[in-house]
């Protein structure tokens, strides 16, 4: 019996004198080293336009962000406009409070001084 033979097959036996040894996938090897120049060339063409479509997309898109950043300063500013009249408007709407209430305060002191009956559901005050 052989211990290193499986069912009586005995490996193949390289002669000493052989340069080489056999592959057998030398054949497809060298028909890929001779598609190797296409293969890169179409690859490299195809990276080439992935890249300037991506390029293109990049512009579009900081095209889009600068437009953007325009409007949200626009807004911005029509923000800081309406917040500097709301102010305006706040201090004469206070401006106005202080001179209805001085107002008041003198057309009590009227009527205290001539006797006349305040009631508040009364027509005019």
């Amino acid at each position: 019996m052989y211990p290193y033979y499986y069912h009586g097959y005995a490996p193949m036996q390289m002669d000493p004198t052989m340069s080489y040894q056999y592959d057998p996938y030398s054949f497809t090897q060298s028909l890929d080293v001779e598609r190797q120049p296409q293969q890169l060339e179409r690859r490299i063409a195809q990276l080439e336009r992935q890249n300037e479509n991506q390029t293109r997309e990049l512009t579009r898109q900081n095209q889009e962000i600068r437009r953007l950043n325009r409007e949200i300063e626009r807004i911005n500013e029509e923000i800081r406009r309406l917040n500097g009249e709301v102010t305006r408007l706040s201090r004469n709407d206070e401006r106005q409070t202080r001179r209805l209430n001085r107002l008041n305060q003198r057309l009590r002191a009227v009527e205290n001084r001539l006797s006349i009956p305040f009631i508040a559901g009364e027509d005019g005050f």
